[in-house]
């Protein structure tokens, strides 16, 4: 069964939107002019990722930087560590971050899952 969750006019051209559609969270991106629809939370560690980045089809995570495919929800990259600059930091941090990296480096990211979307005059439609 399809459900509107929202208006073609609430996305812009390669933009993002979290909706919900029966206790389910999506991020609806527009790419090239077709919606697609994909769990909201990463595949890796839950972060929602309306708040990334998509270039593209490809959707990257704010937290920890995966990469997705928003066509077919697959993982197309774990983890990225993130640079901090050139600039030294205290010990203790660094530690804690070589730490922090380390473990998140060990949790698999998971592929998202994908939701049809159906297109009814400026409604759009998905199926849950």
């Amino acid at each position: 069964m399809f459900i509107e969750v929202a208006k073609l006019s609430d996305i812009a051209p390669g933009g993002m939107i979290a909706v919900e559609a029966n206790k389910k969270e999506l991020v609806l991106c527009n790419y090239e002019g077709k919606i697609y629809a994909v769990s909201r939370r990463c595949g890796h560690t839950n972060a929602p990722l309306e708040m990334g980045t998509l270039e593209g089809y490809i959707l990257t995570c704010p937290l920890h930087y995966s990469q997705f495919d928003i066509t077919t929800g697959e993982a197309l990259s774990g983890t990225v560590p993130r640079h901090f600059g050139d600039e030294p930091m205290p010990e203790s941090i660094g530690r804690f971050f070589q730490y922090a990296g380390m473990l998140i480096s060990k949790i698999k990211t998971y592929d998202l899952e994908t939701y049809p979307v159906k297109i009814d005059g400026n409604s759009i439609m998905i199926e849950v």
